[in-house]
């Protein structure tokens, strides 16, 4: 076995136990986690909460006392997200679920009040969650964008522009830092200086 099929196999697999008894990977919500512990984030905002997923793995890497705000436009996605989250045993003053598009949404939200913004679905409006969440970031604040990988048939579609549009946008704006990783759908991460 050759070095380079070793490192395959070990970027393939999970590395040992991490907290809790959950491996120690490379996942998107991984990711999330750490990207909240290490910025000890109390004030994060979630755009796409989903079935409340990626709000538990946030919750977990976040300061015991920090609050989710997590805006999703489908009120039974907001259902779902709060059952999960009473499973996993989160009080529910750790969770703010808001109901609505994110894009009129975010204007309301509080400027440089946010450690975090994680966008969680592919979308069309990047571009304009890359003005909006920036705006919401403290200076060190990180906003997060998921899905940015096209597959080989997707570069004329209105999603791939919105793509080009973002990553345009984070390249010509000097106060932000990004750095792209290649996990789940792909992440672009952008700190704001």
């Amino acid at each position: 076995m050759s070095g380079c099929e070793v490192g395959e196999r070990t970027r393939a697999r999970p590395i040992g136990d991490g907290p809790q008894g959950q491996p120690v990977g490379a996942s998107s919500l991984h990711v999330l986690q750490f990207l909240a512990a290490a910025l000890r984030a109390k004030a994060v905002v979630e755009i796409g909460t989903g079935s409340g997923e990626s709000a538990r793995w946030l919750l977990r890497g976040m300061v015991p006392d920090g609050v989710l705000t997590s805006i999703d436009a489908d009120p039974a996605n907001h259902r779902t997200a709060r059952a999960a989250l009473r499973e996993e045993g989160i009080a529910p003053a750790r969770t703010r679920l808001i109901n609505g598009r994110a894009v009129e949404m975010l204007p309301r939200f509080t400027e440089g009040g946010y450690d975090l913004v994680s966008v969680g679905v592919a979308s069309t409006d990047y571009p304009d969650y890359l003005e909006l969440g920036a705006r919401l970031l403290r200076p060190g604040g990180v906003i997060v964008f998921a899905g940015v990988q096209l597959g080989e048939h997707d570069h004329r579609s209105a999603l791939a522009a919105a793509i080009r549009a973002l990553v345009k946008a984070v390249q010509d704006d000097e106060g932000l830092v990004p750095v792209t990783l290649p996990t789940g759908p792909g992440l672009l991460a952008v700190a704001k200086r």
